[in-house]
């Protein structure tokens, strides 16, 4: 499993897959799809797409990692979880082609999302790439309705490339003929890679940032209201999302690219379906671990940001909030850039420093001594509930508590 041991476990190469899902009779030919890949914000993308396909009165799989509490998180419809027992039953159905081919765990659950989407008939699915694109398990997908590309920072490095363009090579690697490439924002070292890769595969592609932006109304933890402007005409004058993170700006005019081309190929999808899928996304499909307030007095908000670009949009939001005093605990993985993120954190705030439970989890041993040469103040905590119980005990009514860091100290506390 990639996100618990790392390097150790991730397969670049469609062989298993492939194998696998042709002894399963190759479900993932038996509904269409849309697949999303990105650096950050796929899976708010791929929610809220489920969200608006939902409201359409579409019956919608929706396949995410990773989980927070439950595996059975990642496998949805209509945003209600595959029931343990399917699990149980897929792996017991599928033990002998398991030991035959030796799949890692990704790929067994890629195999297990389309399985149960084709089994339940599903109308469409939407498929959130693991990592990278090109070599990403759920590139099997033969031809989907639309690919859709979010963004590009550095992150995962070690496997897909050390330069923007070399990342966006891999991510654009999801581009297939004739069906229509959208990516949300662009660099102007990754667009030439997404033009070229559309060539090259014989497709077309849209860029969401030329088109579309959301300017924000107001808002606040609870959500916020949006203007969407096309082309300079205001589109949607008054748009709600129900996420509360400032980033949620990019990627509803992601989705709103994706949903119009989705639109002019013969998906019918209504504006009213649009505004109240957007307003309902975590609503509809149990989206959780983005901007996520988990109490009042004090308030405690968590997010699974966890590369430059994701950390930078969390911290800006913070610095957009009233409190009196900020706690922040922090946990990452051993193979993300420590230093760069830990230069990063603010230096008024009080730390509580913690590992994640899982192998990868980077140790107290070496965090705390990086965290404290680059100036951040506070004590290591032997686990995330520790860390996070002293920040409650320490915090008063008026402070802030922010949880990060990673998505494994997120999924200990939500």
């Amino acid at each position: 499993m990639f996100h618990r041991i790392g390097a150790a476990a991730y397969k670049a190469d469609l062989a298993n897959i492939t194998a696998l899902c042709a002894a399963l009779g190759d479900p993932q030919d038996a509904f269409p799809t849309i697949h999303v890949a990105g650096t950050n914000g796929k899976g708010s993308v791929s929610s809220m797409l489920c969200s608006v396909l939902m409201e359409a009165g579409y019956k919608v799989g929706l396949f995410t990692s990773p989980h927070l509490r439950s595996f059975t998180e990642r496998i949805r419809i209509n945003g209600v979880p595959i029931a343990e027992e399917a699990v149980a039953d897929f792996v017991t159905t599928t033990k002998t082609n398991m030991e035959q081919l030796s799949p890692s765990f990704f790929e067994v659950t890629t195999a297990m999302a389309f399985t149960y989407f084709r089994d339940e008939k599903v109308d469409i699915a939407v498929i959130e790439v693991g990592m990278g694109g090109r070599l990403d398990s759920t590139n099997i997908l033969k031809k989907p309705l639309l690919s859709v590309v979010t963004n590009i920072s550095k992150d995962h490095m070690q496997f897909l490339g050390d330069t923007l363009a070399k990342i966006a090579g891999e991510k654009a690697g999801i581009a297939k003929k004739d069906v229509p490439l959208v990516v949300g924002e662009w660099l102007p070292e990754t667009r030439p890679v997404f033009e070229a890769a559309a060539a090259s595969a014989g497709t077309t592609v849209a860029f969401a940032q030329d088109h579309y932006r959301a300017e924000r109304l107001s808002g606040d933890l609870k959500g916020q209201d949006f203007c969407v402007w096309r082309d300079g005409i205001a589109r949607y004058p008054l748009l709600h999302c129900d996420l509360a993170g400032l980033y949620q700006s990019k990627n509803i005019a992601t989705v709103i690219q994706a949903i119009e081309s989705l639109r002019f190929n013969g998906w019918p999808v209504d504006e009213q379906s649009i505004l109240q899928g957007i307003s309902r996304a975590a609503q509809n499909s149990g989206l959780r671990g983005r901007m996520s307030v988990l109490q009042e007095n004090p308030t405690v908000i968590a997010d699974i940001g966890h590369n430059e670009a994701g950390i930078q949009e969390v911290l800006f939001q913070i610095t957009q909030l009233k409190y009196r005093q900020l706690h922040i605990v922090w946990g990452m993985v051993e193979d993300k850039d420590i230093a760069k993120a830990l230069a990063m954190l603010p230096r008024n705030a009080h730390y509580y420093f913690v590992k994640p439970d899982l192998p990868r989890g980077l140790s107290l041993d070496l965090l705390v001594p990086a965290a404290n040469a680059a100036g951040l103040a506070g004590e290591g905590w032997p686990t995330v509930s520790a860390g996070y119980t002293a920040a409650l005990a320490n915090a008063s009514v008026h402070d802030l508590i922010y949880v990060g860091g990673s998505t494994f100290v997120v999924a200990e506390v939500i």
